[in-house]
C-alpha cells in the first residue's frame, strides 16, 4: 500500500498518511478509468512512445567514445584505441566493443555542442527547458500519470532505485527533479529511498506533488480493507476491478526487479564487469565507480520496464564519474573508460538487444549524452578536462532513423566542423517523439513559456521520418 507524508514535517511515523484516510475528493480511480473509456481520443496530442534519456554524469570525452580521430597526434586521438563497427568506415573508442557491432540500431551526432564546460545537468535541466526537468515538461502537457495504467508519466531513477547500499545521489551541480515554474505536481517520481522497492515507493512522494495522483489512488485503501474483510472482490465493477489491478499490481510490479526474468536480469548486470580490486583507491570517486559498475545495467533494466508500463521520460543518472581529469578525485581517460566505458557499453547494447527482441524499438528512444565533452588534448597527468565546444550524443529507437553518423567534428574533435546539433534541437528532438507538437501549438491550457519550450526549435532534421 502506498503512503505519502508532508514534506514540511519530520518523517516519523505519526507523519505518513494512508491514502485510504485523506477526504482528497476529485474523481476517483474507477471513476477516472470509467471517464477515459468513455472520451477515447482526448489525449491524441500524446504520442504511444517513451524516452530514456541515459545522463552520463560528469562529462564523457567525444574522443574515447564515439569520435576517436586516430589520424590525429598522441595526445589528441583516442586512448583507447578504435573498433570498427557495422557502418563500414566509422569506428568508435576502444572500449565500445559490444555497441561497434550495433551501430546500425542507433545514430551518433560528432557536431553536438552543449555550450559551456560547466559541471551542471543540462540537457536534462537548463535555462533552455525552462529550468524544468525535459519530463516534466512533457508531464505537463500529458499529465502527471498514465490513465490506464496509473504509472508516473516521468520518473528519475539513481542507483538506490536498485541498490539502496550505493551512495546517496548528487545534487551539488544540479537538482533533476526541478520542475522551473511548473510546480511540484510535475517533478519526476523517485523510487530508492532505502530497503525494497515497494517500501522506497511508499516513502518516495509527498503530499504537494500529488496533483492527479491523489484521484488516482484514493480509493485503493478502501477497496483493499474491503476485498479483505469481505472476499467480496470478484463483486466489485469492472472499472474498481481495473483499479485495483492497476496499483496493486502493474505499478508496483514495474518497479520490482524481481518480477523481471532472471536470464534479463543476467544480460544487464554490470557489476561483474569492475571489480573493487581492479579500481586504484586513490581515486576519491573509487565508490562512485563501484556503484556505476553495480547499478548501471539494471536500471536500464527497470527503465525499460517503466516504459512499458506507461512512463513517457526516465531520466536514468549514476554517479559523477566521466570527469576523467586524472586528479586526486578522478581517474584519466584510459583508466577510467575501463570504469566507465565497458559497463557502459555492456548496458546500452543490452538494452538495445531487449527492446529489438521485445518489439519496442521504435516505442521507447534512448538518448545518451552528458553536460559537456572533454578536452581536445590530454593533460599531462593522462586525463582530459572540461570542454563545451563539442560533445558525444547518441540516440536509438522512438521511430527515429538510424544507422548513421550526423555531423562532423574538426580535426582534433574541438568543434562541429558541420552545423552544430544544439541543446535546443535536441529538447525538440525529444518532444517531437512524445508528443504532437502541432496539436501542442494549438492548446490554450498550456503555458506559453512551456509552449515555446516544445514547438519553437526545431529537431534534428537528419534523424526526422518526415
Amino acid at each position: 500500500m502506498l503512503s505519502f507524508f508532508e514534506s514540511n514535517r519530520c518523517h516519523d511515523r505519526r507523519d505518513f498518511l494512508r491514502v485510504g484516510g485523506l477526504a482528497l475528493g476529485g474523481l476517483s480511480l474507477p471513476g477516472l478509468l470509467a471517464a477515459r473509456a468513455n472520451a477515447a481520443g482526448n489525449d491524441s496530442v500524446v504520442k504511444n512512445k517513451s524516452v530514456i534519456f541515459l545522463f552520463m554524469h560528469g562529462g564523457p570525452s567525444q574522443t574515447e567514445t564515439f569520435d576517436p580521430k586516430m589520424t590525429a597526434p598522441a595526445g589528441v586521438r583516442s586512448a583507447t584505441g578504435e573498433v570498427a563497427t557495422s557502418i563500414p568506415g566509422v569506428t568508435f573508442g576502444g572500449t565500445f566493443q559490444k555497441l561497434a557491432p550495433l551501430a546500425d540500431k542507433f545514430s551518433i551526432v560528432r557536431s553536438f555542442k552543449t555550450g559551456n564546460g560547466n559541471h551542471d545537468i543540462k540537457p536534462v535541466v537548463c535555462s533552455d527547458t525552462g529550468g524544468a526537468n525535459i519530463g516534466s515538461l512533457y508531464a505537463r502537457v500529458a499529465g502527471t500519470n498514465d490513465p490506464k495504467t496509473g504509472m508516473p508519466r516521468n520518473a528519475a531513477l539513481y542507483p538506490r532505485a536498485v541498490d539502496p547500499e550505493t551512495m546517496p545521489q548528487i545534487l551539488n551541480f544540479g537538482d533533476f527533479a526541478s520542475t522551473g515554474t511548473l510546480g511540484n505536481a510535475y517533478a519526476p517520481f523517485i523510487p530508492g529511498g532505502g530497503g525494497s522497492l515497494q517500501e522506497s515507493m511508499k516513502l518516495a512522494i509527498p503530499r504537494e506533488r500529488l496533483d492527479d495522483r491523489k484521484s488516482l489512488l484514493s480509493t485503493l485503501d478502501r477497496i483493499q480493507r474491503n476485498a479483505d474483510a469481505s472476499g467480496e472482490l470478484a463483486g466489485l465493477d469492472r472499472f474498481q476491478q481495473q483499479a485495483f489491478d492497476t496499483i496493486i499490481g502493474g505499478v508496483a510490479d514495474a518497479f520490482d526487479l524481481a518480477k523481471e526474468d532472471p536470464a534479463t536480469i543476467a544480460r544487464y548486470d554490470t557489476a561483474p564487469l569492475v571489480r573493487p580490486d581492479q579500481i586504484s583507491t586513490r581515486w576519491k570517486n573509487y565508490y562512485h565507480y563501484l556503484d556505476n559498475a553495480k547499478s548501471l545495467g539494471k536500471l536500464l533494466l527497470l527503465a525499460r520496464r517503466l516504459c512499458e508500463s506507461g512512463c513517457g521520460f526516465v531520466t536514468v543518472s549514476t554517479s559523477f564519474v566521466w570527469d576523467m581529469h586524472s586528479d586526486e578525485n578522478n581517474a584519466g581517460v584510459e583508466e577510467g573508460m575501463q570504469y566507465m566505458g565497458v559497463p557502459f557499453d555492456h548496458a546500452v547494447s543490452a538494452f538495445l538487444q531487449d527492446v529489438e527482441a521485445r518489439g519496442l524499438s521504435d516505442d521507447i528512444l534512448l538518448v545518451c549524452c552528458g553536460e559537456m565533452g572533454r578536452t581536445p588534448k590530454i593533460n599531462a597527468r593522462g586525463g582530459r578536462d572540461h570542454w563545451g565546444g563539442l560533445a558525444p550524443l547518441l540516440l536509438s529507437g522512438g521511430g527515429l532513423k538510424s544507422g548513421q553518423v550526423i555531423g562532423q567534428s574538426t580535426r582534433d574533435a574541438s568543434e562541429p566542423a558541420t552545423e552544430p546539433v544544439t541543446i535546443k534541437n535536441l529538447v525538440a528532438t525529444i518532444m517531437h517523439t512524445l508528443l504532437d507538437v502541432g496539436q501542442v501549438r494549438t492548446m490554450t491550457n498550456v503555458p506559453a513559456d512551456v509552449a515555446r519550450v516544445i514547438t519553437g526549435p526545431e529537431p534534428i532534421r537528419e534523424l526526422m521520418n518526415s
